[in-house]
């Protein structure tokens, strides 16, 4: 999957985020995920797409890392 939607995600912790835009990278054009925190001091994150789309294994489980749930 090379893009998502912009909107509430749910990360695989419980943790829920709002994506704000995609952005490129500009040293190496590398899409990246910008995002924010809808919990705490709501803090402005960036992360690679690859990982944002990406499964993760613990303690025998896999889930994708973060799962779309609305606007």
């Amino acid at each position: 999957m090379d893009e998502i939607k912009l909107g509430k995600y749910r990360h695989f912790k419980g943790g829920e985020y709002e994506v704000l835009m995609l952005a490129k990278n500009s040293e190496t054009t590398e899409k990246m995920v910008v995002y924010r925190a809808l919990y705490g001091d709501r803090e402005v994150w960036v992360r690679p797409l690859s990982m944002w789309n990406e499964e993760v294994v613990r303690d025998g489980v896999t889930y994708k890392r973060f799962i779309y749930i609305g606007e």
